[in-house]
């Protein structure tokens, strides 16, 4: 059976050495039978360049890959992404969250894999009083009640590629944000949460190739998938290129920009070489 696998990068700088290594573990991760898409992850209308999108292309061309056009851009597809938060909201396991993220931090009493865990100040409040600040134009973010979509889903688990059935916590981030507070120019806003776990299903991916750095974020879109009703996807989270200090890359390190690389003189192969990358 051939995969439908995809590779995901945002358009908010330059890919680099790690981006490099992720684009040809996704394209191996489907096979020579399979096919992997392309996808632009483009929802953060402050940080995405047109000119990073274009980059993107031409990096990944220059590493001789090649995908399906057109190129789905999240952007384009915000209705899907309010459409699903709509029923999330419609089921009672979605509301609207006030805080600011000093309010969560000075509030928070533990902490998690990203830092304060909200302590849901704003889950008890009543309809009323939200409706009455929705109406006033308070700035507010949608967050998943997850005690409330746990107890619909039931035990859940994913299938990870190496490491077999992971049982999914659905309380490793508390009340994850599922659609970002909006700006007033913002009529659909959405969560890297929300918008991932959508668009895999409706591409129809079979298996998610990405960083290490995402696995747990599984456990939320995992329980995202159980609420909407989505199959799930197999994973494969593979380990990070770091550099010289043991650190996650940054695409704010010029120097392990492909681009720069390239205008360097450096080749494919010789990228393949820094990232430990074997066929």
């Amino acid at each position: 059976m051939s995969i439908l696998a995809r590779f995901a990068p945002s358009p908010t700088g330059r890919l680099h050495l790690g981006h490099a290594f992720s684009a040809l573990f996704a394209w191996r991760s489907a096979g020579s039978d399979g096919t992997c898409l392309l996808r632009i992850e483009d929802i953060d209308p402050d940080r995405c360049r047109a000119v990073y999108e274009h980059a993107i292309y031409e990096d990944l061309a220059w590493l001789g890959l090649t995908w399906p056009v057109p190129v789905r851009r999240q952007s384009e597809h915000l209705d899907d992404y309010h459409a699903a938060l709509t029923r999330l909201i419609l089921m009672g396991v979605a509301y609207p969250c006030f805080c600011s993220r000093q309010d969560v931090a000075r509030a928070a009493t533990a902490h998690g894999p990203e830092g304060a865990i909200y302590p849901g100040t704003c889950r008890t409040l009543d309809a009323a009083t939200r409706a009455e600040r929705i109406a006033r134009g308070e700035a507010h973010s949608f967050r998943l009640d997850v005690a409330k979509s746990a107890a619909i889903t039931g035990p859940l688990f994913w299938d990870e590629e190496g490491e077999g059935r992971i049982e999914v916590d659905p309380t490793i981030f508390g009340d994850p944000v599922i659609a970002r507070r909006a700006r007033f120019s913002e009529a659909r806003p959405t969560s890297y949460h929300l918008a991932v776990t959508v668009d895999d299903h409706l591409q129809a991916i079979d298996l998610v190739p990405r960083g290490r750095d995402l696995f747990l974020a599984t456990h939320v879109h995992r329980l995202l998938q159980a609420l909407l009703g989505y199959a799930a996807p197999r994973y494969a989270h593979h380990a990070l290129v770091l550099d010289g200090d043991g650190e996650k890359l940054s695409k704010r390190d010029r120097s392990t920009a492909l681009a720069d690389l390239r205008a360097a003189g450096w080749t494919v192969a010789d990228v393949k070489q820094r990232i430990g990358w074997s066929a």
